[in-house]
């Protein structure tokens, strides 16, 4: 359970950082993604983007 939360953590963190040239691909507009908008301040938080990937990665190790 710490692993996936873990994992998870660490995946949220890297999308967020990357998350204006992740837009262009459509990564981040995702109807489980959040944008919070806090004085002036915007802060994603791609939920949903995180979960797709996290399976698209999930099944590309499995097939090796």
């Amino acid at each position: 359970m710490i692993r996936w939360f873990l994992t998870t953590f660490i995946a949220v963190a890297i999308l967020s950082g990357a998350q204006p040239w992740l837009r262009k691909l459509g990564i981040g507009r995702l109807p489980g993604d959040v944008t919070l908008r806090l004085f002036g301040r915007e802060y994603p938080l791609p939920f949903m983007s995180t979960l797709v990937l996290s399976m698209v990665l999930s099944l590309i190790v499995r097939s090796l």
